[in-house]
């Protein structure tokens, strides 16, 4: 079957476009970025992803660790953590850059096919909003300090202040992130080297710290801290949210290419391993001054180290600046990165498809009603628990890329993620990611005993790295594709391997549409893009299977 239409033959949009799918206002939400949209160099679609690691929730993270478990055990979990996600990240910062999808289209074609990855995309989503919360809580513990706004409001505050940014997409984001980066990265470096400047013994002091473990280093309390450290593997997704935004490689701009996405794709944990240990190094530091109550706050590591080299008048002010600053960059790249979860998941399961502003809404509530359940009091037992998952679901698609497609070449090496070319559920994927996660959450809760407790972030990694291959190899790799040929004459990747920038018209919502983004329709000679297969509740345009 080939399409009506040659790709001389595209014409202008003339159907109406609603609010609600409005390409430039919803970013490509459910579909291939095409090289139309994707204008920006490569360093500043990094800068724009490294822009939203600028959370503080990594301070919090390390300040925990290091508390409860020392200094050694904390920067050994914060390294063994960092290289996980750093070896598990690559491929898939790799797969979202050079075929222009985000981490949900990936995960389809890379073992959990069209509706398995549904399962997934809920799974960040809830990633997005415990994150957001978390931040939400940081920024008005810090509202409360500077202004006096009871946390409530302080919640309320947080969560609304983004949605105006956020429903703006990548354009109004890139500028956000690019313009406060500089600023943000002043007001955290300054007050540090300062400290140790002024008075080296706070290093010795840092390293010294034993915690509530104990003195020495041993494996239970570091598994446990890299545990929690590995609840972050997800955001991986997030970057890839920015990263599909990339310009196609070429001859001309590879260096450049390559350094943008190893920077901004698995090296974001570079700088996030740095600032847990800052996290570390603050809480000692202001634990005598303030307890362990409040040692794990940013906002009071913050003025404490403000506070030793600025007039007492400028502290809390400073400290503000940098806890709201901090927040407003991460939490649009939460509140956007949700939306486009929750818009994935919700358009499969009911073929309909209401725009990604109403998940932006959605996802800033379920942030909400986090942060006023005081989620930050009992933030390590959750992210203990939610690195089960997460730590299944990447490194079941990261060995599905590295293994499955480049070493057994069983797994096809383009990606695919349109309806009719994949199979509902592929159980290479499912039945591993399943098998992980359910395993490591019953150890995470004693199901196996205290002994193996700590083990189960190691148990969600192992499983799914081996499961993954054994299952493609039970299964032939049958399960990966439904069909082969989508009915489009045109080739889906230009002569560098790059995504075609070939337009043509889908026939449905007579929108052009490039190449990777269509097929051909099952009763129209004609080609239909990937929402409207994906809105088509008869299945009248869906391809059969081949």
């Amino acid at each position: 079957m080939t399409t009506a239409r040659s790709p001389q033959q595209v014409t202008t949009p003339h159907v109406p476009t609603s609010q609600a799918t409005k390409e430039t206002l919803e970013d490509y939400t459910l579909r291939f970025a095409p090289r139309s949209y994707r204008r920006w160099t490569p360093m500043v679609v990094a800068t724009t992803a490294l822009g939203g690691i600028a959370y503080m929730a990594d301070f919090s993270i390390g300040a925990g660790i290091g508390l409860t478990h020392g200094t050694g055990n904390a920067l050994v979990a914060i390294a063994v953590a960092a290289v996980v996600i750093f070896v598990t990240g690559f491929p898939l910062a790799y797969y979202g850059a050079r075929y222009n999808i985000d981490l949900d289209l990936i995960t389809r074609g890379s073992g959990f096919g069209y509706y398995g990855s549904v399962l997934t995309s809920v799974i960040f989503a809830s990633f997005t909003f415990i994150f957001f919360a978390l931040e939400g809580s940081i920024m008005a513990q810090g509202l409360r300090m500077g202004l006096h706004l009871p946390l409530w409001l302080g919640y309320l505050v947080s969560t609304l202040i983004v949605f105006p940014l956020v429903i703006h997409g990548m354009k109004a984001l890139s500028k956000l992130q690019v313009w406060t980066t500089p600023v943000w990265l002043l007001l955290m470096v300054a007050p540090l080297v300062y400290l140790v400047a002024r008075d080296p013994g706070t290093v010795d002091r840092f390293l010294g710290y034993a915690g509530g473990g104990g003195d020495g280093i041993n494996t239970a309390s570091v598994l446990l801290g890299a545990g929690v450290c590995l609840s972050l593997i997800a955001q991986i997704g997030e970057q890839i949210d920015y990263l599909r935004f990339m310009p196609p490689r070429t001859e001309a701009n590879k260096r450049s290419w390559w350094t943008a996405v190893v920077m901004a794709g698995p090296g974001w944990v570079l700088l996030g391993a740095l600032k847990q240990a800052i996290g570390v190094f603050l809480a000692v530091y202001v634990l005598a001054e303030v307890g362990p109550s409040v040692a794990t706050e940013p906002i009071q590591q913050f003025r404490g180290a403000f506070d030793a080299m600025m007039p007492s008048w400028m502290v809390v002010p400073l400290a503000l600046a940098l806890v709201v600053i901090s927040q407003i960059k991460i939490n649009v790249t939460n509140a956007y990165s949700g939306s486009l979860a929750w818009t994935n998941s919700f358009t499969r399961v009911t073929r309909h498809y209401p725009g990604r502003t109403v998940f932006v809404v959605v996802n800033l509530g379920f942030a909400l009603a986090l942060m006023e359940a005081d989620m930050f009091s009992f933030l390590n037992s959750i992210l203990g628990f939610y690195s089960n998952c997460a730590i299944a679901w990447v490194v079941t698609v990261a060995t599905d890329i590295g293994v499955n497609k480049y070493l057994l070449r069983i797994s096809p090496l383009r990606p695919e993620f349109r309806r009719g070319m994949l199979y509902a559920v592929n159980p290479v994927g499912v039945v591993a990611f399943v098998a992980a996660s359910g395993l490591s959450i019953g150890m995470y809760f004693h199901a196996l005993g205290d002994t193996l407790q700590p083990y189960s972030p190691v148990a969600a990694a192992v499983l799914a790295f081996v499961l993954t291959p054994l299952m493609a190899l039970a299964t032939k790799g049958k399960y990966y594709l439904r069909r082969t040929d989508d009915g489009i004459d045109e080739p889906i990747l230009d002569a560098d391997g790059n995504p075609s920038a070939v337009a043509l018209d889908c026939h449905v919502c007579h929108q052009p549409y490039e190449r990777p983004d269509l097929a051909a329709c099952a009763t129209h000679d004609a080609a239909v893009c990937s929402l409207c297969l994906s809105t088509d509740k008869v299945g009248d345009h869906v391809l059969p299977a081949a």
